[in-house]
């Protein structure tokens, strides 16, 4: 099971959606794996682990109230078991690569600047390194050749932010209802939801919305 939170879909928790007729046997067995995903590196190094942590922890800050979506193991695991985009901008190699080479970077910049790696800043010195990655400004040698700003929003956007969505606690974030195979939806209309799918809080319905996502699966 995943935490529900308290916020804009109270009581709801899209995982007592796996045994109903919303998920079919395939769809589980997708998301039972997303939840196995191995909490240590695989691919990447110790330090290169560090590094990814500390960079997955700015782009993509949680909350402290449950646990949080293991942001690092999830871009280790699409290197690891080659999940590729079906495309490479020119300028980055491999995505493998171009992580190693990134980070390997990025703690040299900050040691450039600071005498330490990047993991052991305080948050405003880390995101300010992301402000002149995502700037174009980072230019040292470590990154031999490879432009910041390219690797800022074609791997560390891209991979970070879809390795949270890629999580049930995510969709219960959004009050999405998952894949929804076979199941499906129907009312595709703009402020339209199927009766499987999780109620909004609006002010002064919180108590309504709680009630409804008892309920939905």
């Amino acid at each position: 099971m995943t935490d529900s939170p308290a916020g804009r879909y109270p009581g709801y928790d899209v995982m007592d959606k796996r045994d109903t007729q919303s998920w079919d046997q395939v769809t589980r067995d997708v998301i039972d794996r997303r939840l196995a995903v191995p909490r240590e590196p695989r691919f990447f190094t110790a330090a290169e682990w560090e590094t990814l942590g500390a960079l997955c922890a700015r782009i993509m800050p949680q909350p402290d109230d449950r646990p949080p979506i293991p942001l690092p193991a999830y871009v280790d695991a699409k290197i690891t078991e080659r999940h590729q985009d079906g495309y490479r901008y020119a300028t980055l190699p491999p995505q493998g690569e171009a992580w190693r080479r990134g980070l390997a970077a990025l703690d040299a910049e900050a040691e450039e600047v600071h005498a330490t790696r990047y993991h052991a800043l305080d948050p405003d010195r880390q995101d300010a390194l992301i402000a002149r990655m995502q700037a174009g400004e980072l230019t040292l040698p470590a990154w031999d050749g490879m432009p910041c700003k390219t690797f800022f929003e074609h791997r560390v956007l891209g991979d970070i932010t879809h390795a949270y969505y890629a999580h049930p606690v995510s969709w219960n974030e959004l009050g999405f209802g998952g894949p929804a195979s076979p199941r499906g939806y129907v009312r595709m209309q703009l402020d339209r939801r199927d009766p499987w799918e999780a109620a909004e809080a609006h002010p002064g319905e919180e108590d309504r919305a709680l009630r409804e996502n008892r309920h939905v699966v």
